[in-house]
């Protein structure tokens, strides 16, 4: 495999995308001299076997309905045991648009409206979005913070209980936190879905996606394997080689009874993947996918370290230690400012659109989320602009 230029500037402006075209309505940043640090997908290409699989589609020129799915599920599998270990089997994937899709049917076919949905605080923001929207009452779990990075606080939430929750949605790795979760943890989090009568939905989008030298990511569905009958685990493509636009995923569901339950939404609801999809999944869930993973990770992993380096010489900043995703979590509450003011410096100072930090939830207040998947020179220059924002501070 050729190695992949991560460095090199890519123009999305203009493209329909989200990330640069919607920019300056949303944050007030122009794309013309602003930089676009928030909505997580990556500024960079997918491995050369998706692009080869995308073209093969269109050369061919008829787009109509797909055939079986088995060279897709069984990619799947391949890719589950070679890099994470888990063997499972092929019925046991239901393939849907996307994981916030996901989300949003195992919370319809396995809740009812009035229902409360756990959330540990602060989290990826579309789990209390689809919730909300579905009529849940979401009950938030605030992290506790120890030596920097968040911790799971069972003394304080099991009093926040109140036996009208039916479900708890699991970030593993951790967003916007970055934590990988210990296999004690994951137990823990087992533990507490028992004592409480809960459906465990275990997202792990981000799991192929931890820094050198971090803890490696666990399975949930292995290190608790006896929690099949409440645990639903959610896995995709799509952050991995930044196919998101293709928007599918999967929910791996070890058990019969719980798949049925979903499976029949899936199919009153007409859920299925489209043509280029499974074949983009399909070929990157392959020998050369891997090796474009793990020389994408390595270059994350320098983006991490030059903005963290550079962030945190700034007094009152402070990047949260980022084990797995390309996501920094900066707090500002160091420097005495409102949310108000220390993002009007990034924004309208330092030109920079990053995610607000109250949109995760309870916890994220003081904080704003950095996508570092962009070429290095972007990371650079995004530092030497904050620093200048907060150039008083210093």
């Amino acid at each position: 495999m050729t190695r992949p230029d991560f460095d090199e500037i890519i123009n999305r402006v203009g493209t329909d995308c989200s990330k640069w075209d919607d920019m300056e309505q949303g944050f007030g940043v122009s794309a013309s001299d602003g930089i676009a640090m928030w909505v997580a997908d990556m500024d960079f290409r997918p491995p050369t076997s998706v692009q080869r699989a995308v073209e093969a589609i269109a050369a061919h020129g008829v787009y109509g309905y797909p055939s079986d799915t088995r060279a897709y599920g069984d990619a799947i599998r391949w890719w589950l045991k070679t890099r994470h270990g888990l063997e499972i089997e092929a019925n046991w994937i239901l393939t849907t648009q996307g994981l916030v899709n996901a989300t949003g049917l195992c919370i319809d076919a396995l809740t009812e409206p009035g229902d409360g949905i756990v959330l540990m605080t602060p989290v990826y923001h579309a789990f209390a979005r689809v919730a909300r929207a579905s009529g849940r009452e979401v009950v938030e779990l605030p992290l506790a913070m120890h030596d920097g990075q968040y911790r799971m606080d069972w003394d304080n939430w099991r009093p926040l209980m109140t036996g009208r929750e039916k479900m708890l949605i699991l970030c593993s790795p951790h967003n916007p936190g970055g934590r990988v979760w210990s296999a004690e943890e994951l137990r823990e989090v087992a533990a507490f879905c028992e004592a409480h009568d809960l459906i465990l939905i275990s997202d792990e989008v981000h799991s192929d996606l931890v820094m050198p030298g971090a803890p490696r990511h666990l399975v949930t569905a292995k290190v608790v394997p006896e929690l099949a009958p409440r645990l639903v685990t959610l896995n995709a493509a799509t952050k991995t080689f930044n196919i998101a636009g293709a928007h599918i995923g999967n929910m791996i569901i070890a058990d019969e009874a719980l798949r049925d339950r979903i499976r029949q939404r899936l199919l009153a609801l007409g859920v299925k993947p489209d043509m280029f999809g499974p074949q983009m999944v399909t070929a990157a869930y392959s020998p050369e996918g891997a090796e474009w993973v793990d020389a994408l990770v390595e270059y994350l992993d320098g983006n991490r370290r030059i903005f963290d380096e550079g962030v945190n010489a700034i007094p009152g900043l402070r990047s949260m230690p980022l084990q797995a995703t390309y996501l920094a979590w900066v707090d500002f509450s160091g420097t005495g400012m409102t949310a108000a003011e220390f993002t009007a410096r990034v924004e309208q100072g330092a030109r920079i659109a990053a995610n607000h930090g109250p949109t995760f939830g309870t916890g994220g207040e003081s904080f704003l989320r950095f996508n570092l998947a962009t070429p290095r020179g972007r990371v650079v220059e995004a530092v030497a602009r904050l620093k200048k924002a907060f150039a008083d501070l210093q």
